[in-house]
């Protein structure tokens, strides 16, 4: 019987359009637009000014503060400002502008394809590299990956587990990642596992990429501690919670951590990205991201420059279609429309969606008829119509004793709803307000 999570979920159409799309690489851009808030946390400083050359790899912003993460340039090139450009979720957010001349990168970056399986850095020395060279998780939430690996006092890492689900309809970068890099995934995965001191290693694909599960247990065959699981199709399962829920049966207590259980969760494009850090001295400046749509003409896989504008993806998929409704960041599921097509790719695009005119307008919002169905399929135990309502009434004392904090805005409900309620923008709009809340009071 395939491993599964229990308590609610989804299973909205897969559309897996793309999964039989070589990555290819993008050319690089004429200009980037570099984000120095690209991770979970503050945002990096900037460490160079409108004029200075900068080489593909170097150091642009510094992460300041536990939370935060290097930035580092994507091209070579003039810096031609820096100024706030629009970001996926429609905020003006400081970047830094560079107008690309060449692609010359700096002197201790390995770029030939030769794998490297020699791990020689010690677990301190991995942190510090991951760290360095400003890997973030990839699979949306973008957290600082070297903070992961810094186990609290108190707190023991027993499991590592790599989320190779990719539930979200229509993406398939990791997918693909695992097909032709997935030698580089699991050295990844063994660095990862030497920096948090463990011994195992457990990757979760579900069962409807059956050619990457048989590809990537063949492999792990030769790396000892890692063993590859089928999971059953169901979303959100690529949700950490869940995921650890399916793997190892335990259950992650409200407000706390995965290391809470013992177990720490990383994304198949971060154990690549690692890979890339450590073995080839490589900062994360470019990862895959799905350019997708059931009317694009060649829905595709790119590897891509970071700060790269989403224009340029579309191009290389055959252009925009007449039929364009709306361009997603991300999935159906969690994604958010982009206000233009100038919006950069960063370290957590893992895709690009662009949804036909006919599906992409909402229904006409009804009176909720108290049937339950988003009690029911809520991954977390949640009552979303009940925090839609205190949130509406701005009762947010109500809406944090409701949990709305452990809300994973996976959408689940807003998906199942017959009245059409906007459940998932209230939940958004309450977690943020109910967060900034706590911040205050802890201060």
């Amino acid at each position: 019987m395939l491993k599964t999570f229990k308590l609610g979920g989804v299973h909205p159409a897969e559309n897996k359009l793309s999964k039989n799309s070589p990555i290819e690489r993008l050319p690089v851009p004429k200009r980037v637009s570099v984000p120095v808030g690209q991770h979970l946390g503050a945002p990096a400083k900037p460490l160079v000014a409108k004029g200075d050359m900068v080489k593909v790899g170097q150091l642009i912003a510094k992460g300041e503060g536990f939370i935060s993460a290097n930035v580092h340039s994507p091209v070579s090139g003039k810096v031609f400002k820096l100024d706030n450009v629009i970001d996926a979720s429609g905020y003006r957010r400081q970047a830094i502008i560079i107008d690309v001349d060449g692609d010359e990168w700096i002197e201790g970056i390995d770029k030939s394809t030769d794998i490297s399986k020699d791990i020689v850095l010690d677990q301190k020395a991995i942190i510090n590299r991951i760290n360095e060279m400003g890997v973030v998780g990839l699979g949306g939430a973008t957290f600082p990956s070297h903070v992961k690996l810094m186990v609290p006092d108190g707190k023991k890492a027993e499991v590592l587990i790599i989320n190779g689900v990719e539930c979200e309809p229509y993406l398939t970068s990791d997918h693909r990642l695992m097909m032709e890099r997935g030698e580089e995934i699991l050295i990844g995965t063994k660095i990862l596992m030497k920096g948090l001191g463990v011994n195992k290693a457990m990757i979760g694909i579900e069962n409807n990429k059956p050619d990457a599960i048989e590809h990537m247990t063949a492999l792990a065959k030769e790396y000892e501690g890692i063993e590859v699981y089928a999971l059953k199709v169901k979303y959100p399962q690529g949700a950490e919670k869940q995921l650890i829920k399916a793997l190892i049966n335990r259950e992650v207590p409200s407000g706390k951590l995965p290391i809470e259980v013992g177990a720490v969760v990383n994304n198949a494009g971060t154990a690549y990205a690692v890979y890339e850090a450590v073995q080839k001295n490589k900062p994360l400046i470019e990862r895959v991201v799905t350019l997708t749509g059931k009317s694009v003409k060649k829905p595709s896989n790119f590897q891509v420059r970071i700060g790269t504008p989403v224009a340029d993806l579309v191009e290389a998929a055959g252009g925009l279609p007449e039929d364009t409704g709306k361009v997603i960041g991300g999935g159906p599921m969690m994604g958010k429309a982009l206000l233009s097509l100038d919006v950069p790719v960063v370290k957590g695009t893992s895709g690009i969606l662009i949804m036909p005119d006919e599906e992409s307008h909402r229904g006409e919002v009804a009176n909720c008829i108290r049937c339950g169905k988003c009690i029911t399929v809520c991954p977390m135990g949640l009552e979303p119509w009940l925090l839609e309502k205190v949130v509406m009434h701005e009762d947010f004392d109500r809406a944090e004793k409701e949990r709305i904090m452990d809300c994973i805005e996976c959408g689940s409900c807003h998906y199942t709803c017959p009245a059409n309620r906007q459940l998932l923008d209230y939940l958004r709009l309450g977690k943020s307000t109910v967060g900034k809340i706590m911040r205050t009071r802890r201060k």
